[in-house]
């Protein structure tokens, strides 16, 4: 089930939100783990149980961390527990078939992979439980002793499926105590419809037209132009997908009473790559700043070659975080080359520049959303070698023809300039209701008619 989906806006959501409203305020905590889970269990409820051992196993470990604060070797060997336990199950269902079919090509062996789906979220909610155990044997934040609230920051369905990323300490008071009041909901309501606006009016739209490039047309036969557009709407979509869909979560939690961090921030009008990774996805980059940059000793190292080793390390495991694949591993390390060169010199002259750093990072950053898009690294080459050919062909004229506004509008909305118009006219209720009112009625209508609807951080 996702938010952008007919079953949830009309079915899910009012029950729900009814629901936690209705009942008493010593139980709404109770309430979000169970509407959680069976938010969870709509899509795959044989994977339930791993949910509830999620819960168990790092609720247990916290107790048992502030029980034993000071014997720190018990302490450790919990938090061992804690890491082994959540990064083996992200390993065991998102990357055993990819570690089957190396060791089968690097070998010559014959070793049949597995068929083994991937739980939806386990890349997000691994991490954040596992920041929870850390937190709790730094110090950072004492064990939560109610299992109920616990369970219910760990299965929080607005953030459950795709983030942003939520640690304990965001909403630790939240879970606590917490007030909702008509404005935070009005609020709550208008950000996640132009969430909902962005993945359903904008990412789908532009993301209809790599899909035919890749899925109908192929990758072969297409002309220079046709290949570099399709890579700028790629990156729209992907962009407007995942910014919308975290907007959303954003909004839930709003209604709900929680405020979640911002997860970006208007990252294609960067100067620097450096830039774009404190606007993309900032709760994932936090997450890695924090518990596996620093601890490797951050930038504050005596070498260089130290320095680059932790950069790699964190590149490579964002890369791989992503998916089971060469590409994603690729698409990690294409951004720790240019971030190391950002670092080693190029970064002041950024700082400086006015438009050519603009130009700079939007240019590489088409080439590496194609790489993220095409698991498969035959039709990566490809694309890519389509994508230099220089060759002109006219079959870009029409398709150019056809998605010429929803470019424009696609490229205008990654600006913040409709957030700041937006902002002038908010306080103005008959204004707000008539857009809100406008993107609302306008999605509705779209998943009504269009079976064009992809999550794609579903698979991540």
């Amino acid at each position: 089930m996702v938010f952008s989906s007919i079953l949830f806006l009309f079915r899910f959501f009012p029950a729900a939100i009814l629901i936690y409203f209705v009942v008493p305020r010593k139980m709404k905590n109770l309430a979000i783990f169970l509407l959680s889970l069976f938010f969870y269990s709509w899509g795959e409820p044989k994977y339930f149980p791993i949910m509830i051992a999620s819960v168990l196993v790092d609720y247990f470990v916290g107790q048992g961390i502030q029980r034993f604060g000071h014997n720190r070797a018990i302490c450790k060997w919990l938090l061992v527990v804690s890491m082994v336990f959540n990064l083996g199950m992200l390993g065991f269902f998102k990357y055993t078939g990819f570690f089957v079919e190396n060791l089968n090509a690097l070998l010559g062996l014959s070793l049949r992979a597995p068929n083994i789906t991937l739980p939806i979220g386990i890349s997000f909610y691994t991490f954040q439980t596992m920041s929870y155990s850390i937190d709790v044997y730094r110090g950072k934040v004492k064990a939560e002793r109610n299992i109920i609230d616990f369970a219910a920051f760990v299965t929080l369905f607005p953030q459950l499926i795709a983030g942003p990323i939520v640690r304990y300490a965001d909403i630790s008071k939240e879970l606590k105590e917490r007030t909702i009041d008509l404005g935070q909901i009005s609020e709550g309501v208008a950000v996640f419809i132009m969430g909902l606006g962005k993945k359903v009016l904008i990412a789908n739209n532009i993301g209809a037209l790599w899909t035919e490039i890749s899925e109908t047309l192929g990758f072969g036969g297409i002309s220079a132009p046709l290949a570099w557009m399709g890579a700028a709407a790629y990156t729209l979509q992907i962009y407007f997908d995942f910014s919308g869909y975290s907007q959303m979560a954003i909004g839930l939690g709003k209604m709900m009473g929680f405020n979640f961090p911002q997860n970006f921030n208007f990252p294609y009008i960067s100067k620097s790559f450096t830039e774009f990774w404190r606007r993309w996805h900032m709760t994932l980059g936090s997450w890695f700043r924090e518990y596996l940059y620093f601890p490797l000793g951050g930038s504050r190292v005596d070498s260089k070659i130290r320095l680059y080793f932790n950069l790699f390390v964190v590149w490579f495991c964002t890369g791989f975080w992503h998916g089971a694949n060469w590409n994603f591993i690729l698409w990690g390390l294409f951004f720790l080359v240019f971030l190391i060169i950002e670092k080693s010199f190029l970064l002041p002259y950024l700082d400086k520049g006015k438009v050519w750093p603009h130009v700079y990072v939007l240019f590489f950053l088409l080439i590496s959303w194609v790489i993220f898009a095409v698991t498969d690294l035959s039709q990566l080459g490809i694309i890519l070698g389509r994508m230099f050919s220089f060759s002109a062909g006219t079959d870009w004229v029409y398709y150019l023809r056809n998605y010429a506004v929803t470019f424009a509008v696609a490229i205008l909305f990654s600006t913040p300039l409709p957030w700041k118009l937006y902002c002038k006219v908010k306080d103005c209720t008959a204004v707000n209701l008539v857009l809100m009112g406008g993107v609302l009625v306008l999605s509705v209508a779209y998943l009504v008619d269009a079976t064009y609807n992809p999550f794609l951080y579903f698979r991540f």
